[in-house]
């Protein structure tokens, strides 16, 4: 009788770090541990006025000692010995400033707290200026490099935020001698890697993030970057060519690596990869259906055969062959702000609250605390249902989704969100319920520029914390997309994909598709849209369009002023 074998899934969120032990057999979710980032969670190196958002590599470090090492505890020794491989996805593009042994600068003493030199995460948006460059650039070069990456190059990506950071801070720009992708670096880290040109880098990184592809022969050649920035003289030539999908092995766990986790250093490490797009092979993703992983942010990731000539999709994330699944395209669209934007709103009506129970003087610290923590936890929820009971278009109320500028479709981090309509009978819920019409539309616009390219979308997929736990938002969605969602079951889908990734590379399954229809979550619910419902939200989505257009016109109209 074959021994029972297990996977673990690394999954690095904005907020925290998530393990998921599961059983290759039969995709049974043994145990699963959660580490928040200490200093993440304080508030440090973030700067959210200024769209700066950085962090520690230490995080990422205790998240993956803490949250394996718990597991590891719950299931026991005979358990922990019979897990073959571990998978890694990450956010992205999320990237560090490293030596020539791969160490990221933040981990030397010399720049320990320096945000310059830690990871400038996703959402950082402070490479407005350097992006615009590059879009620049590459529409008067010889060959577009941003073609395969919806042919416009965004801030939230790799190369803006190396520029970005060489020309802030000089002493960063000396000391690097490369940079990394986080999903990069995660599995380098665990292998016991000493040496920055060995890394085996994402092809899922490099082909939506880095203008990386095959036709290129790699990453655009020095003479394209040294005529961006002369700070970028060479570094070309210190990062890589080859890539990697994500069923590749990196290696096995370092000793130092395995004795800390208590696990065998016969683990197998996959090659890294974004969240996002192992989250669709943990939904068990098929061709043209688009999966939604709705969190802070939105990303919607579509597979497709490769079949004829590749047709280019503008205003998304990228077409990568292998981004997803091997030997198919993966191609990747989202918003910059979905979960983040009802977050927001919960700060923003949580202010007083605080104040008024934190400054009161006949009530003690801890009932302080707990007071103040029972009054925001059931917040978004009643405004929920109160949202829910007003009518769709509410009191005239519209909104604009860009909270943290657009990433499609058309990327453009300059543009602002707008709540507009505003009368002397509008309500909390009231403004709510036009803040989540906003995100659904924000998602339609996606869905249309897919079809309008030419690009069929059979279903929807969800998955992530806003499917799974708001069914007026997913209602909603439905409605306006007009098309059934199925919501996964599993509430680690992302970690889920990146076990099944783990698994292929330990030679349990010889094809990923093999491994997704054993490993993958099936589906818990399905949202069907309301045709009458859908009727009215067509209507509101044209002056959601209209005020798109006006906005965006008056917005960049003030950059140009501002130039």
């Amino acid at each position: 009788m074959a021994k029972t074998t297990y996977c673990l899934g690394l999954d690095f969120g904005s907020d925290s770090v998530r393990a998921l032990l599961v059983n290759t057999s039969t995709g049974e979710e043994i145990a699963t541990s959660v580490h928040h980032y200490k200093r993440w969670g304080a508030g440090k190196y973030c700067d959210p006025s200024k769209n700066q958002f950085r962090q520690h590599p230490q995080d990422y470090i205790e998240g993956i000692e803490q949250s394996i090492t718990e597991i590891v505890k719950e299931v026991g020794e005979e358990v922990a010995q019979n897990i073959v491989g571990v998978g890694v996805d990450t956010t992205g593009s999320t990237p560090v400033a490293v030596d020539a042994k791969g160490t990221p600068l933040a981990l030397l003493d010399e720049f320990r707290e320096n945000p310059n030199a830690m990871f400038v995460l996703w959402k950082d948006h402070t490479a407005i200026q350097e992006a615009d460059e590059i879009n620049a650039l590459c529409k008067k070069w010889d060959i577009d490099y941003s073609q395969y990456e919806g042919g416009i190059y965004s801030s939230e990506w790799f190369w803006s935020k190396i520029l970005h950071i060489s020309r802030q801070d000089k002493s960063v720009h000396k000391a690097a001698f490369s940079w990394v992708e986080h999903c990069d670096w995660i599995p380098f880290l665990l292998t016991g890697g000493t040496d920055v040109n060995e890394m085996k880098r994402s092809r899922c990184a490099a082909g939506h993030k880095a203008l990386w592809h095959k036709t290129f022969g790699g990453l655009p050649p020095n003479t394209f970057f040294a005529a961006l920035d002369p700070l970028l003289d060479g570094l070309r030539d210190r990062l890589y060519t080859k890539t990697y999908t994500s069923e590749i092995p990196v290696g096995t766990l370092s000793p130092e690596w395995a004795e800390r986790l208590g696990l065998p250093e016969s683990v197998v490490v996959s090659v890294g990869a974004f969240d996002a797009h192992m989250g669709a092979v943990g939904a068990r993703t098929e061709p043209y259906f688009l999966t939604k992983i709705m969190g802070t942010s939105t990303c919607d990731i579509l597979v497709a055969p490769l079949e004829g000539e590749e047709k280019l999709v503008k205003g998304i994330c990228g077409q990568v062959n292998g981004s997803v699944i091997p030997n198919m395209l993966g191609l990747e669209a989202g918003q910059s702000a979905f979960g983040d934007i009802y977050a927001w709103y919960e700060k923003l009506l949580g202010w007083p609250i605080e104040e008024l129970i934190g400054n009161s003087n006949v009530i003690d610290a801890v009932t302080k605390e707990r007071l103040i923590k029972e009054a925001l936890k059931d917040l978004i929820p009643k405004l929920s249902h109160a949202a829910s009971k007003e009518p769709i278009g509410a009191s005239g109320e519209l909104a604009l989704d860009w909270m943290n500028g657009r990433r499609t479709p058309d990327a453009n981090q300059n543009l602002k969100g707008v709540i507009s309509g505003i009368n002397l009978g509008s309500t909390s819920p009231k403004v709510f319920r036009a803040l989540v019409e906003a995100t659904c539309f924000g998602a339609k616009k996606i869905v249309d520029r897919f079809l309008s390219e030419g690009i069929p979308i059979k279903g929807v997929v969800a998955l992530g914390g806003v499917a799974k736990k708001s069914p007026f938002i997913m209602q909603m969605m439905a409605d306006v997309l007009d098309m059934p969602i199925k919501v996964v079951a599993s509430e680690q889908a992302c970690a889920l994909g990146a076990s099944i990734f783990g698994a292929v590379a330990a030679g349990i399954y010889e094809y990923v598709p093999q491994a997704m229809q054993k490993m993958g979550s099936p589906f818990e619910t399905v949202y069907k849209p309301d045709t009458d419902r859908t009727k009215e939200y067509t209507a509101i989505y044209r002056k959601y369009n209209n005020l798109c257009e006006t906005m965006e016109r008056h917005i960049m109209e003030q950059v140009k002023r501002n130039e």
